[in-house]
């Protein structure tokens, strides 16, 4: 039996097999990189791009639809980004599409990320001069919190200038006087507390005499009223009286009579009143001149006399 084993052969084959699975690899992979079209996409972002890559992915709400395939300075404006994105056609890219640089998890690896693409919106499609579509970009996140937190920063910056410009040496002075002065000013107003109080009391003791008088004068103001209705009671028995005169001698004598029986009475009463009511303000005059202070505390009690003692 011959052992004996051909090892050029054997190695042959295997270069051979090798060889195959490495050209059948390339074949199935060029395949399925044919069979799928893809078209062209650009996008000027105003923000920096530190961590996207080409080849970096392009993601249609999550989906991987596309990758970058340039990034570079925009010839027009040296404070833009120009990218350029190869998305797999049928990919809903419309006017209304736009483009946001994010963070892929913890690594920090950046994408671009496509929303939006509406039922009604208009497919965004190749222009005349043959030049790629372009994406709408929106600021990313940490490009807004960034934006935010510089403008917060200068607002303190401001406002810490206003505070140290209004509190300058002058104006702390001024104002430790200011509290100076407010603090003599509570220290007067609890000094004279005492005196406001018994201002408060003689305010309520004057109300109260006041009310008192009134009182007593009500009476004599409601007898005055009455005597001047009669008083006018009596003048229309006049006028009457007057009226009744040219007519007949009989109806003026009983005109006269009636005057004399029905309005003298109360023209009496009337000044008597009149004569109490003169009395209780001459009394209330008399009162107020020889001891002022009566209008507020009262009439004093007398002093007892000899042999009197007091109560």
């Amino acid at each position: 039996m011959d052992d004996k084993v051909n090892y050029a052969w054997v190695g042959a084959f295997v270069l051979v097999l090798s060889g195959l699975l490495v050209a059948g690899v390339l074949w199935l992979a060029a395949g399925v990189g044919g069979r799928r079209a893809m078209d062209d996409f650009q996008a000027v972002i105003q923000e920096s791009v530190a961590g996207l890559d080409v080849n970096a992915p392009v993601k249609y709400l999550g989906v991987d639809v596309g990758k970058v395939v340039g990034i570079g300075i925009d010839p027009q404006n040296s404070q833009q980004v120009r990218l350029r994105f190869r998305i797999a056609r049928g990919t809903p890219i419309k006017h209304d599409t736009v483009a946001v640089l994010k963070a892929q998890g913890l690594t920090g690896i950046a994408y671009v990320e496509l929303s939006g693409g509406t039922a009604l919106a208009l497919p965004l499609l190749p222009g005349e001069d043959g030049e790629p579509p372009t994406i709408p970009f929106k600021s990313s996140l940490s490009a807004r919190l960034e934006s935010v937190l510089g403008n917060l920063v200068g607002m303190v910056d401001r406002v810490s200038g206003n505070v140290n410009a209004i509190l300058d040496a002058d104006n702390r002075a001024a104002i430790k006087s200011t509290l100076a002065d407010l603090a003599l000013l509570s220290h007067a107003l609890a000094g004279q507390r005492a005196a406001f109080e018994r201002g408060v009391h003689d305010a309520a003791r004057t109300a109260a005499v006041a009310s008192r008088a009134a009182e007593r004068i009500a009476p004599t103001l409601e007898r005055v009223e009455a005597s001047a209705a009669a008083v006018e009671r009596m003048a229309e028995v006049a006028r009457s009286a007057s009226a009744r005169a040219g007519d007949t001698a009989d109806a003026a004598t009983l005109g006269v009579q009636q005057l004399g029986v029905e309005t003298l009475p109360e023209l009496t009463r009337l000044m008597a009143e009149l004569s109490r009511l003169s009395a209780v303000l001459r009394q209330l005059g008399d009162q107020a001149l020889a001891s002022p202070s009566s209008l507020l505390v009262g009439v004093p009690a007398p002093q007892p006399g000899p042999g009197e003692s007091v109560r």
